[in-house]
């Protein structure tokens, strides 16, 4: 970690021609998922979380980005990763 922070929340979107969707995930919290809270500057974490894919969801290609924020709403790390789901 790069900064200090007393807590972590998970953001995850479906990206769909560069408009980010919102998509909800049991689990925001950080500190529920892998992560020891308080986040120390200089330590390194393990973070380890689910997306659920339900069977009405769409047969659709995105890119799903996550990122986890500290509990100042600024980025700890975002990735991006292209998706296929078939229904």
């Amino acid at each position: 970690a790069e900064i200090e922070s007393q807590g972590s929340k998970a953001k995850v979107y479906g990206e769909m021609l560069h408009v980010d969707i919102p998509f909800p995930i049991p689990e925001p919290d950080g500190c529920k998922s892998g992560i020891q809270c308080p986040i120390q500057k200089g330590h390194s974490y393990s973070y380890l979380n689910k997306l659920p894919v339900k069977s009405e969801y769409p047969s659709i290609k995105l890119i799903v980005k996550w990122e986890l924020v500290d509990d100042q709403d600024q980025m700890l790390f975002c990735w991006k990763i292209p998706v296929q789901i078939t229904s």
